[in-house]
């Protein structure tokens, strides 16, 4: 097959790959649907992340199973299934606690590399979950975003523990953040406010439930938070990008009492710890697990009460991966579909 290999810094090829095998009993072979490229993807692709060695890349995905080891017992050929991107058993104390994307057997579950035409995925009877039957076309992007932008999206809101009638907002107008807006509102937050500077964005952020826009960020973005809501900050925060403006942005607008929910992937944060003792908010985050809130994120899609699929506003064919992380790095997109 052909997949996607990350050369260095904005070097994407799409190249001539080994077709993933069974390696484990606990496997699964999947033909995917539909990929795409992650904001995470980004951290590599600009350089942040050093890439010491040309490697597969890519981590969201959906699609029919063609083969599964012969220790898998209830995923089986030809089911529809959407997967979180880390694999786990689903048995063990930490992920019967909620948290499989810290299984003590967990593994990234695309070691083959999810921007291809067929993937491996380890451990698939805890890593999979199977849609009721065969989806139409037009359901196929939503629940690709399950497997990680909703996912994600809605841990950043569970951890930040919105509630019916609270005041919720979120720092970064991506997939992730977007998708937050999406999990506040289904929670019952009464104000969603949504950080963004971006039109599209802020308008999309609006479909998906976001009451108000903040343009602001930094001090001024905490300024005009504290302002909107009496001078205490909101219940909830939700922190989907990742760097030391963006925590302290989150940290600093969230009450006495409230919660931060941090779900980007963090580069050179640091939190100063006596600030964070007198603020008093708690903080949750890291790698979502995903797979808690699969079943119930599929069954939503399914029903057609949400749709996350619309924040893919740019599709191409696969063989153009690398067009879709040019238009993501330049904010042409905010999430490139990739179609086999």
């Amino acid at each position: 097959m052909r997949g996607t290999v990350i050369y260095g810094p904005r070097d994407i090829r799409f190249e001539e790959r080994p077709d993933p095998q069974i390696i484990e009993p606990t496997d699964a072979i999947i033909r995917t649907s539909a990929t795409c490229v992650c904001g995470s993807d980004l951290w590599p692709y600009r350089g942040v992340d050093p890439v010491t060695e040309p490697r597969p890349i890519g981590h969201e995905y959906c699609g029919i199973v063609e083969e599964v080891g012969s220790a898998v017992r209830n995923i089986k050929p030809g089911q529809f299934v959407v997967g979180s991107f880390f694999s786990s058993d689903n048995t063990c104390p930490i992920c019967q606690a909620g948290y499989q994307s810290r299984c003590v057997r967990g593994e990234f579950a695309c070691p083959t590399g999810g921007q291809a035409p067929y993937l491996r995925v380890p451990l698939a009877d805890g890593t999979l979950v199977a849609t009721p039957y065969m989806p139409s076309d037009d359901l196929i992007p939503s629940l690709l975003a399950a497997s990680d932008v909703l996912g994600t999206g809605w841990f950043a809101a569970d951890a930040a523990n919105v509630r019916p009638g609270s005041t919720a907002a979120i720092v970064g107008d991506g997939a992730v953040g977007l998708c937050a807006v999406i999990a506040a509102k289904q929670m019952g937050a009464e104000r969603i406010i949504m950080m963004s500077r971006n039109v599209s964005r802020a308008a999309l952020a609006r479909e998906f439930g976001a009451t108000d826009i903040v343009e602001e960020r930094g001090d001024e973005g905490v300024a005009r938070i504290k302002e909107m809501t009496g001078g205490l900050g909101a219940h909830s925060l939700v922190e989907a990008v990742g760097t030391q403006e963006s925590m302290m942005q989150a940290i600093r607008s969230t009450r006495a009492g409230g919660h931060v929910g941090f779900v980007g992937v963090s580069h050179d944060v640091e939190i100063p710890g006596l600030e964070l003792f007198y603020s008093e908010v708690h903080l949750l985050g890291g790698p979502a697990p995903v797979r808690r809130f699969l079943p119930e994120l599929i069954d939503l899609i399914w029903n057609r009460q949400i749709d996350p699929g619309k924040v893919f506003d740019l599709r191409l064919p696969l063989e153009q991966v690398a067009e879709g992380y040019r238009a993501m790095d330049e904010r042409r997109a905010i999430k490139a579909l990739l179609m086999p």
